[in-house]
C-alpha cells in the first residue's frame, strides 16, 4: 500500500501484510487484557492465623472460667488475630503466543491507517529540548493534543520535550505495545521506524 507522508514530500511504500490486515476485535482484546494483567504487581499479602505473632499458650482455662472457650489469641474472630482467608502474592500474567501479539499490532496499526489516524513522516525531530518547538511542529502537521510518535532511535531532546505533555509519547519501534496504541488518538511513524516494523511484523 501507497501512503502519503505528513508534511508533503510524496509517499511511501509499505507492506500490506504489517499496514493493510483486517481488523480483528477479539484478538486485540484478548492481548491488551493480557497485556494489562501483566503489569499487575500481585504483591497483596495478609497474615493468616499461623502467621501472626504470638498465640503460644492458651489464654485461659477450658472450663470453670464463665467464659467462651478459646486456644489461641490469634484466633481470626479476635482482634488482632489472623486473616480467614489470608491473601497471599499472585502472578496475573497471561500466556500470549508471539503470533498472536503480532497479529494484534498488525491488525491495530492497520485500522489506524483505515480510520486516518496514523500518519508517516519522512524524519522527526527537534532542534532543542523545548516543548513550544515539538508544538509548533505538531500543530503545523495538524496533529491533536494526544499523540504517540513512533521513531527508529529516540532522540534525547524529542523525549525531554514530550516530557511535559501529559498525552503525548515518545517511543522507539521495539517499546511499542498494544496498550500505548490504543491509549493515543493519533500514532506519528517515522519511514525508518515504520521499515523496522514491516520487518517485525511480516
Amino acid at each position: 500500500m501507497k501512503l502519503k507522508l505528513a508534511g508533503g514530500g510524496g509517499s511511501v511504500e509499505l507492506n500490506d501484510s504489517a499496514f493493510a490486515t483486517d481488523f480483528n476485535e477479539s484478538l486485540i482484546h484478548q492481548v491488551l487484557t493480557a497485556y494489562m494483567a501483566g503489569s499487575r504487581s500481585g504483591t497483596k499479602k495478609q497474615k493468616s492465623r499461623s502467621q501472626v505473632r504470638g498465640g503460644g499458650t492458651k489464654p485461659w482455662n477450658q472450663k470453670g472460667t464463665g467464659r467462651a472457650r478459646a486456644g489461641t489469641i490469634r484466633s481470626p474472630i479476635w482482634v488482632g488475630g489472623g486473616r480467614t482467608f489470608a491473601a497471599k502474592p499472585r502472578d496475573y500474567s497471561q500466556k500470549v503466543n508471539r503470533k498472536m501479539y503480532r497479529g494484534a499490532l498488525r491488525s491495530m496499526l492497520s485500522e489506524m491507517v483505515r480510520q486516518q489516524r496514523l500518519q508517516v513522516i519522512k524524519e522527526f525531530t527537534v532542534s532543542a529540548p523545548k516543548t513550544k518547538e515539538l508544538l509548533t511542529k505538531l500543530k503545523e502537521l495538524d496533529m491533536g493534543s494526544s499523540v504517540l510518535i513512533v521513531v527508529d532511535e529516540l532522540d534525547v531532546n524529542l523525549l525531554l520535550a514530550a516530557r511535559n505533555l501529559p498525552y503525548v509519547t515518545v517511543t522507539d519501534d521495539e517499546d511499542l505495545n498494544p496498550v500505548s496504541l490504543i491509549g493515543h488518538d493519533q500514532v506519528l511513524m517515522t519511514v525508518g521506524a515504520a521499515r523496522l516494523l514491516e520487518e517485525q511484523l511480516v
